[in-house]
């Protein structure tokens, strides 16, 4: 069985553990101070940081505001009620962890509280612990791509996500990539890589041995983020499920044209779930 904990600041994950072994990345800010947020209303960073609702432009930081955000307690779990300078919708966040065996249910669900039509995406960015990190390794893992069926998928990535934002411009030729990636000192050395079009389910972390670590289920996932910091003696990945993703390079339209973009209509809601099963 396994326990966790959770943060009522951004509803974050803080603590993931099986047989006493801690498996998501703490936070040491020398790397990356997070450990698992919540990507709300945007995912990856918009262009220029400003997004455009009916005409006016705000001011949108990277992957939203929902992370830094106080979540109270609810009958539906933790909530955060939407009233944001640089987002003009009502809305509840609702965000539930639910441990069921050796997996970890992560359910967050969007609700909207107004009449006119909100638009929004979610996503997912957890940090787990290289198993046995030695910075002097040559390989320090693998990811494991599979597709809804649980075999091994090779995905085509189209677009390579260069200081949070999107642009097919730096990967001009569409490319197939290998179901094992390997984890190297080299692996995000152009930031992070994004795998789009559902084409992949689950992301399984494999261990220097391509044992089997964890995997991230999340079917309805849109695009898959796979990223660490490029820093020396980096512990940790992140496989991010998201529904949404970063603008292209010189986006400047309308919220509501963005790629992978949701919409709902008064009282709809809209349930995003991811699994890690240990």
């Amino acid at each position: 069985m396994i326990e966790f904990e959770v943060s009522q600041h951004g509803a974050e994950l803080q603590s993931l553990r099986r047989a006493g072994r801690e498996y998501l990345w703490q936070g040491d800010p020398a790397y990356w101070g997070r450990r698992a947020p919540i990507l709300f209303p945007s995912v990856g960073r918009p262009f220029e940081d400003t997004v455009r609702f009916g005409g006016k432009a705000f001011t949108m930081k990277q992957h939203g505001f929902a992370r830094d955000a106080e979540f109270v307690p609810s009958e539906r779990g933790l909530r955060m009620t939407g009233e944001h300078p640089n987002y003009p919708y009502q809305f509840d966040l609702y965000a539930n962890y639910v441990a069921q065996g050796d997996s970890l249910h992560c359910r967050w669900s969007v609700v909207s509280r107004q009449e006119a039509p909100m638009f929004f995406q979610i996503g997912a960015h957890p940090a787990f612990l290289l198993p046995d990190y030695k910075a002097d390794d040559p390989v320090h893992g693998y990811f494991l791509l599979l597709d809804a069926k649980g075999k091994e998928v090779r995905p085509m990535v189209t677009t390579q996500v260069v200081h949070g934002v999107g642009s097919r411009a730096f990967l001009p030729e569409p490319r197939q990539i290998e179901s094992r990636i390997p984890i190297t000192g080299g692996t995000f050395q152009n930031d992070a890589i994004l795998i789009e079009n559902g084409q992949v389910a689950s992301v399984a972390l494999l261990d220097k041995s391509g044992a089997r670590v964890l995997t991230v289920h999340c079917p309805q996932a849109q695009a898959y983020g796979l990223w660490a910091p490029v820093k020396p003696g980096c512990p940790f990945v992140c496989i991010e499920p998201w529904c949404g993703i970063a603008d292209r390079d010189g986006f400047r339209g309308d919220f509501s044209e963005k790629d992978f973009v949701h919409r709902l209509g008064a009282g709809e809601e809209y349930l995003f779930e991811y699994v890690i099963e240990l």
